[in-house]
C-alpha cells in the first residue's frame, strides 16, 4: 500500500512518526498490504531529519512526482494551501486514488469544488491530534458523500496504527476536534495543575506531574478495563465523610465541570 504525505508540520510530522513506529514493529498492515510510506515537503533539512529517525520512508521535494502511482494521498498542509496544492497533483488524483485532507475548516463543498474538473477520488476529512506520534490519537473520519466502502475501511485502519478512529458524519468534525485536538491541551493544563498542588504539598516537580500523569492514565486505565461510566468509578473510592468527597464538593463549589463543558464548547 502506497501512501504520500504532503506537509512535515506538527500533525503530518506526528502521523508519519507513528506509522513508522508501527511499521518497524512490523504492525503496519493495512489488511494484507504492508505500508510503503512518501513524504513530501519543500524543506530538504525536514526531511532527512525525519528519513534520519525512520531510514524506512521515501523523500521527496516535488508533489507531483511523489505522489504517482500512490494508492494513499494526504495532505497536511495550511487550509489556505490545500486550493494551489490540489491543482498542483491534480493529474495524479484518479477515481480509485484514497484522496485524504488533514486541512481544518475546508468543508466537503469546497473540497469538491477544489477537485472539480477530473476524477473525483475517494476523498476524505480526517482530524487527528499530535499524539499520533505515540500511536494514541483520536481520529475523526468523514468520507465524502458517493465515497465506497473499501476505501473507508483502509482509511479507518490507516488511522488506526495512530491510535483510536471514529468515521463520522461531517458535522461531527468540528466536535471532534474541539474533543481531542484542542482537547489534548485541556488535559495537558489539568495535570499541570495537579502537579502544582503536588509541589504546593511538598513533591519535587518532577515527581509531581509523574505522579499525575500516572494518576491520569491509572483514570483511563480502569474506565477502559471495567467499562464502567465515571460516576460509578467515583463512587468505588469516595468514603462518606473522607477527603475525595471534600475534594469533589470543591471542585463542583469552583465550578470546573462546567468551565471545563465551556472550554470543549469554545469553538461552537
Amino acid at each position: 500500500m502506497n501512501v504520500t504525505l504532503i506537509g512535515t508540520g506538527n500533525i503530518g510530522s506526528a502521523m508519519v512518526k507513528g506509522w513508522c513506529k508501527k511499521a518497524e514493529q512490523g504492525e503496519a498492515n493495512i489488511g494484507s498490504e504492508q505500508l510503503c510510506i512518501t513524504v513530501a515537503e519543500r524543506d530538504e533539512k525536514k526531511l532527512e531529519a525525519l528519513k534520519a529517525s525512520h531510514p524506512m520512508l521515501n523523500i521527496s521535494t516535488d508533489n507531483k512526482t511523489a505522489t504517482e502511482g500512490a494508492d494513499i494521498i494526504i495532505i497536511a498542509v495550511k487550509p489556505w494551501q490545500v486550493e494551489g496544492l490540489i491543482s498542483e497533483i491534480r493529474p495524479n488524483l484518479k477515481a480509485d486514488t484514497i484522496f485524504v485532507s488533514v486541512a481544518a475548516g475546508i468543508t466537503s463543498e469546497k473540497m469538491a469544488a477544489m477537485l472539480a474538473g477530473g476524477d473525483m477520488p475517494q476523498t476524505f476529512l480526517v482530524i487527528p491530534n499530535i499524539a499520533a506520534e505515540f500511536g494514541a490519537s483520536m481520529t475523526f473520519i468523514s468520507p465524502l458523500p458517493g465515497t465506497k466502502q473499501e476505501a473507508i475501511d483502509k482509511v479507518e485502519a490507516l488511522f488506526k496504527l495512530d491510535g483510536g478512529a471514529i468515521v463520522c458524519e461531517e458535522k461531527l468534525l468540528v466536535p471532534g476536534m474541539l474533543m481531542a485536538s484542542c482537547g489534548i491541551a485541556y488535559v495537558m493544563r489539568m495535570l499541570r495543575a495537579q502537579a502544582q498542588a503536588g509541589v504546593e504539598m511538598g513533591f519535587y516537580p518532577k515527581d509531581a506531574l509523574d505522579i499525575a500523569m500516572q494518576t491520569m492514565q491509572g483514570a483511563v486505565s480502569l474506565l477502559r478495563g471495567t467499562g464502567e461510566h465515571p460516576e460509578v468509578a467515583i463512587d468505588r473510592v469516595t468514603t462518606p465523610g473522607g477527603y475525595t468527597i471534600k475534594g469533589l464538593n470543591e471542585l463542583d463549589h469552583s465550578g470546573v465541570a462546567s468551565g471545563i463543558i465551556k472550554a470543549f464548547k469554545t469553538g461552537l
